[in-house]
Order: structure tokens, then C-alpha cells, then sequence
């Protein structure tokens, strides 16, 4: 072979490497960036939102990572919870105690039975007509309180008394667990609250524990969605939420109807 062929052979040798090389180079690329769609997309569908972390006093973990780092896709609008570590968070006079109930275990369902002067004081009530929210919902005031319906069970009307009482407290991480008497309460310290307002609750629940607490499905009366991360409730048609609120003491009630993909719905035995 002539010198000059040689070197043809040998300039079309070294482009045809080039071109080797840029076409793994552009495959590794891709099978890197599909790498990281898997990694992303992994345990898609029913993802939780965190809200609830750590129940530290100090919340040391959340001051480290942030809200939005731990809120996760489940809750839509863990931003709009407004959550505080103890030291960061507005100051708010402390909660009363929810008042004594009969529930049998720590973190049993109480019958919340009303006593006979309370059964003939709501009969009184619903004899003239008031006082109390017409029809079967609740309503929400311009306050951010919420008036429970008249025909309301005693246990209903106490839950949302409950709900009233802590509506504006501060989203304190692991608010309400120490203590029923607290600052600020967290999501599932909040739900925990109003609970136990009404006597079914005796003990503070995270919101994983929520997802097997009382009968499956919605209730009448009262809709508890749980998540791994995240609880929140409808009472009596109002939605009870720390997330989508409007500020750091911004009331807990909402007329408004969130997604409840990823959460697992729950109610109290006959509510």
C-alpha cells in the first residue's frame, strides 16, 4: 500500500474512533439521566407528606433541613403550615387541658358519652332552634372559629369546641405531645387536641398511628385522613388542617377540599 493510502487508512482510523467515543460519551449521558428519573420516580403513586419528623422539643432536625425539604409531594401544601421550631415560634399563651374523658386505653376510642345535663341542655337547644349552625354542616365564622351544626351530636359539638380552642395556635414540630397544655401543637397534636375535646382521644397520636386508629373508611360526622406524615380531619364538613393556612396564626379551619391521595381515611365507631 502506497505511503499516501496508509495515511488515509489511518486519518479515517482516528475519526472513526472520534466518533466511537462521542456516540458512548452521548449514550452514557442518557442512560445517566434515565438513571435519575428512576431514582426520582421511586416509590411513586401514594408518596406522604412529612410534616411531622422529628417530635423533639427543640426540632433540632427541622431547623437543620427546612421546611420544604421535608414536606414531601404527599402534602400539597405543607408550606402553607407555617411550621416553627419551640424557639422560632410566635408567642402564644398555652392551651387548658382537653377536659377528662373515659377512654379505656392510652390511645383507645372513649364513647364520649355527655352527661344527662348536657343531653337536656342540646335538647333545649334544638327545641329552639339554636344555638348552633343550621342544617347538617358546620360553618365557618368570620373569626376562623367554626359553629357547629344544631343537630350536631354532643361529641361533635365538643370536637369543634376543641378544634375553636387551638384554631390559631402556632405549628410547633412536636407541639402537643408532651403535653395537652403546649404553645403550639403539630398536625397530629392539633387532631390529637380535638379529640380529645370530645372524649375520644386520652393520649396524643402521631399521624402513622392515626392510619389504623377507630373504623375504616369516612364518618358521618367526623373524617380523619392519615398519612405516614401527615393527619388532618373533616369535622362535620370543615376541614381541620395546620397545612393551607394563611400565616403563622392562621386558623386551622377551612371550607376548602383538599387532595387526599396518599392518606388513609378513618373515623370514630358511630361518627
Amino acid at each position: 500500500m502506497a505511503p499516501a493510502d496508509k495515511s488515509k487508512m489511518q486519518l479515517l482510523a482516528t475519526r472513526f474512533g472520534t466518533l466511537r467515543l462521542a456516540v458512548a460519551a452521548i449514550g452514557l449521558v442518557l442512560i445517566g439521566a434515565a438513571s435519575a428519573a428512576l431514582v426520582a420516580g421511586a416509590g411513586g403513586g401514594a408518596r406522604h407528606g412529612k410534616n411531622v419528623v422529628s417530635l423533639d422539643a427543640n426540632g433540632t432536625q427541622v431547623a437543620a433541613n427546612g421546611t420544604g425539604a421535608l414536606a414531601g409531594i404527599g402534602d400539597s401544601e405543607a408550606r402553607q403550615s407555617y411550621a416553627q421550631t419551640r424557639a422560632n415560634a410566635p408567642k402564644h399563651a398555652k392551651a387548658r387541658a382537653p377536659r377528662s374523658n373515659t377512654a379505656s386505653m392510652a390511645t383507645g376510642i372513649s364513647p364520649g358519652a355527655p352527661s344527662d345535663a348536657e343531653v337536656k341542655r342540646e335538647l333545649k337547644q334544638l327545641e329552639r332552634g339554636g344555638p348552633g349552625a343550621p342544617g347538617g354542616r358546620a360553618i365557618l365564622l368570620p373569626n376562623g372559629q367554626a359553629e357547629a351544626p344544631v343537630n350536631a351530636p354532643g361529641v361533635v359539638a365538643r370536637v369543634i369546641a376543641g378544634g375553636n380552642a387551638i384554631a390559631n395556635f402556632p405549628y410547633i414540630w412536636g407541639g402537643g405531645h408532651g403535653s395537652w397544655q403546649d404553645n403550639g401543637y403539630d398536625c397530629s397534636g392539633s387532631v390529637s387536641y380535638a379529640l380529645a375535646a370530645g372524649g375520644l382521644l386520652k393520649s396524643p397520636l402521631t399521624s402513622g398511628s392515626f392510619e389504623s386508629w377507630g373504623d375504616p373508611g369516612p364518618g358521618k360526622w367526623i373524617t380523619i385522613e392519615a398519612s405516614g406524615g401527615h393527619v388532618y380531619m373533616y369535622v362535620a364538613g370543615l376541614r381541620f388542617d395546620t397545612s393551607g393556612r394563611s400565616g403563622p396564626l392562621g386558623t386551622r379551619w377551612s371550607t376548602l377540599i383538599r387532595s387526599n391521595a396518599g392518606f388513609v381515611a378513618r373515623h370514630p365507631p358511630g361518627l
